[in-house]
């Protein structure tokens, strides 16, 4: 039986004066197609309930032991974070901006976790690894 999640994501990406909104929006929708995206002031806001095809880019890239490392570098109480490349999400890729700001700027993310907890669903969408692969709780011995 699979676990119920219940988690609030809010995503806020600036938006330049030499960009495009609908780009910006884009790269947003590219990582969380299922982000209800709403322009304001000089930037774009975004939320979503859920991490599913953002889990499975970070599944395609190989990046799940990156990814855990920035979640629980963020960990506080039932919240982490994290901030995207904007153009490496519009083209539809996970890379973490780490260090110096990205110079077309970056996607802010911020994840707070209800049910069940927070190391439970980072486990859920970046599972540990055993040489670079995907531990499955279950199969374990």
């Amino acid at each position: 039986m699979s676990e119920v999640y219940s988690v609030d994501v809010e995503i806020t990406a600036p938006v330049y004066d030499t960009e495009v909104t609908d780009r910006v929006a884009d790269a947003i929708t590219n990582v969380f197609p299922n982000a209800d995206v709403e322009q304001r002031p000089g930037e774009l806001h975004a939320e979503t309930h859920d991490l599913a095809h953002f889990s499975e880019l970070l599944h395609r890239r190989e990046i799940l032991d990156t990814a855990r490392g920035v979640f629980f570098d963020t960990l506080q109480g039932d919240r982490f974070s994290f901030t995207l490349k904007k153009q490496a999400a519009f083209e539809g890729v996970v890379t973490f901006s780490v260090g110096e700001p990205d110079e077309l700027g970056e996607i802010h993310v911020s994840v707070r976790v209800e049910e069940p907890d927070v190391e439970s669903f980072i486990d859920h969408i970046a599972p540990p690894t055993q040489d670079g692969r995907p531990i499955d709780p279950d199969r374990s011995a």
